[in-house]
């Protein structure tokens, strides 16, 4: 049996997946790179990984206008703007039009698409707020993401991520 099979959350006892650190201290090391460096990094791997799998149009509704994405439980925002088929970083302390706003372990479980995103929304672990229309675009734009078309290493990471963020969670729950 190889080493990724025997690291799944399943395989590991609970009184280990607590000892996973909760994100208020992932926040602190976090917090040491700059948020404008940290959404330029993020926008890349968009780009590169995410959105080249995309028609060429996915993002005309997002085109110079932006859009917040806030990671409540690190105490981190970072916001965006659609230029063409791509994603701008813009600086932090730039107004958006729209913010979609979640814990770390709600936002992965969406990106790894463990979770439906109106499942999210419905029970307000992710919350939207500004223009609405902005922000239901780019909920369904996600809830379309060709999924079989992003690389296997990038599903299998998120998948990962996602399920030993809501395991440690739930170790640290009960």
């Amino acid at each position: 049996m190889s080493l990724s099979h025997l690291l799944t959350p399943e395989n590991i006892p609970r009184p280990m997946l607590r000892l996973l650190p909760p994100p208020r201290v992932l926040a602190c090391g976090l917090r040491l790179v700059s948020a404008n460096w940290q959404g330029r990094v993020l926008t890349g791997l968009m780009n590169r990984l995410v959105l080249s799998t995309l028609p060429p149009a996915t993002l005309h509704f997002l085109e110079r206008r932006r859009l917040a994405i806030e990671v409540e439980d690190l105490g981190l925002r970072w916001v965006f703007m659609g230029e063409g088929p791509r994603l701008q970083a813009l600086p932090v302390d730039t107004t958006a039009e729209a913010t979609i706003c979640g814990r770390v372990l709600d936002l992965l479980l969406l990106a790894s698409q463990l979770e439906d995103a109106d499942t999210l929304f419905f029970q307000r672990r992710l919350t939207m707020t500004g223009d609405t229309a902005l922000g239901l675009e780019t909920r369904n734009v996600l809830d379309q993401l060709p999924w079989e078309r992003l690389t296997p290493g990038l599903r299998i990471t998120l998948n990962h991520l996602a399920r030993f963020a809501q395991a440690a969670h739930d170790a640290r729950s009960k």
